[in-house]
């Protein structure tokens, strides 16, 4: 069966390509007049915001790069580029990038063509994951829950730079210590860190010379490091699992969740107290690290919601439906569900459960009576706030006898394939397409669109099966019944 697959229009798009020019005909493209990047701390998520104030060195520049390390380009799950004031990224193409690489570019095309000392203004936003981490490992059921983030000092550029900061902020101003550089004084004085509020600032740094160069991070490169308090638990679900199956007899399509949450804060030193959680909560003041209810926003119109854990029905748990919206118009509000586990989640703990409900086909189908195609919008999770997805698998079960599947993403997979399925009152299987992707965050929490033709014999297939399924029944009994199994008695001979 084919199975095709693109991307959505107008949307980022990452490829692998080599580039003719050379390094040195890139650096004498541009100036960076000035780069000033911010990192917002979270818990498991770090998001980052630079700020690229670029001069055109020559004619008809039109493909502006921008450097990444080794490290924070692995860590990102997240790239756009605009241009600042403007709503639609830009195009983006991604540089063969070799293993022992220190670091790599990333090629942006700009929309249109530069003058000579034309300037313009980009803005370059990342999500990074798994850059913070608990420090200490430990901590008790009462203590203060400490993360820290490290970074680099300079930011990479292929450009040379007139001035450079970099400022990183914590959701409050309890800033426990941060790196002070040394043998900075080729660009700026001694001291060029300080801290205001929740945030602490690194530069400005002047004349910096192209630093996407092996010299210069061998000679200038540092780590910097700063630890603060995070008052919210840092969630990490470490597998989620989404089976999405469309049914036309019934107009319904049901969706499961298989969710595994992780509580990726400091890890319980000692003994976990009942008796001291209740009273923290009794008197107003519950540890905020842990985590004591979660809430979830799930599409309006939904009905027979289900939630259950390891252990069985969760009653705890409050639902509100909003009302359903037809198809294509915005909803002006969703569903909420208000999960509360059935027990605190500590650090290092996990929780298992298990989350579904049905909707109306209407609501994520429409046809296409020239086409005779059916296309159907599945959203790719349900985003937890402040939490990164480690691993999530897709699955979309299609009904019997769909055929010409077409697959539309917003961006790719780290893997998809198709296989099927057989289950009661199959004869062929059921189409299923499976999605394979990692370190997603709120902003991947988007749509896929699976096109597909049912012909109307495909349609009538499930009764058919059913009326063939009931007729052999009955004539299987019609037969049984007319069997004579009595056991008769032998006659006594004289």
């Amino acid at each position: 069966m084919p199975l095709r697959w693109r991307t959505l229009p107008h949307l980022l798009l990452l490829t692998l390509f080599s580039v003719a020019t050379s390094c040195s005909a890139k650096e004498a493209a541009f100036e960076n007049t000035a780069v000033v990047r911010t990192a917002d701390l979270g818990g498991a998520i770090v998001h980052v915001m630079t700020t690229y104030a670029i001069k055109s060195l020559a004619n008809g520049q039109d493909v502006y790069t921008v450097a990444f390390t080794k490290k924070e380009r692995d860590s990102t799950s997240f790239l756009e580029v605009k241009v600042k004031g403007q709503k639609d990224p830009l195009e983006i193409r991604e540089r063969p990038f070799y293993a022992n690489a220190k670091f790599t570019h990333v090629d942006v095309l700009l929309p249109k063509k530069l003058a000579e000392n034309a300037t313009l203004n980009l803005v370059v936003e990342t999500i990074q994951t798994h850059m913070t981490e608990p420090w200490p490992e430990y901590a008790g059921q009462k203590e203060n829950q400490a993360m820290r983030y490290t970074s680099d000092l300079y930011v990479l550029s292929p450009y040379p730079t007139l001035v450079q900061r970099t400022k990183i902020k914590a959701l409050a101003p309890r800033i426990i210590s941060f790196t002070n550089p040394e043998n900075v004084g080729a660009f700026a004085s001694d001291s060029v860190a300080s801290k205001s509020g929740a945030t602490v600032t690194y530069g400005p740094f002047n004349n910096l010379p192209a630093t996407a160069d092996y010299d210069f991070i061998k000679s200038h490169q540092q780590p910097v490091t700063v630890r603060y308090y995070h008052d919210q638990p840092v969630l990490e679900v470490t597998s989620y699992k989404r089976a999405v199956e469309i049914s036309h007899w019934g107009s319904n399509i049901n969706t499961e969740d298989n969710i595994i949450l992780h509580n990726a804060g400091p890890k319980l030193k000692g003994h976990f107290s009942r008796v001291d959680y209740q009273q923290q909560t009794y008197y107003g003041h519950p540890v905020p690290h842990i985590l004591h209810s979660l809430r979830l926003d799930l599409p309006p119109g939904i009905n027979n919601v289900y939630y259950y854990d390891l252990v069985g029905n969760v009653s705890t748990s409050r639902l509100n439906i909003a009302p359903a919206v037809p198809k294509g118009q915005v909803a002006k509000q969703d569903s909420n569900l208000e999960l509360k586990p059935r027990y605190p989640l500590m650090g290092g703990w996990n929780y298992t459960f298990t989350l579904g409900w049905d909707a109306d086909l209407a609501s994520a189908a429409s046809y296409n009576k020239s086409s005779g195609e059916y296309q159907i919008e599945v959203p790719i999770m349900t985003p937890i706030s402040g939490a990164v997805v480690d691993n999530l698998e897709l699955k979309v079960v299609l009904p019997e006898g769909a055929t010409d599947i077409e697959v539309v993403t917003p961006y790719p997979s780290r893997a998809m394939w198709l296989e099927r399925q057989t289950t009661y009152l199959d004869t062929i299987g059921r189409p299923v397409i499976m999605f394979e992707y990692k370190d997603l965050t709120m902003r991947h929490a988007q749509k896929i669109y699976v096109v597909y033709k049912l012909s109307v014999k495909e349609h009538f297939r499930k009764p058919f099966v059913v009326s063939a399924v009931f007729f052999g029944l009955f004539l299987f009994t019609f037969i049984v019944r007319r069997i004579d199994l009595t056991i008769h008695k032998k006659r006594k001979t004289a």
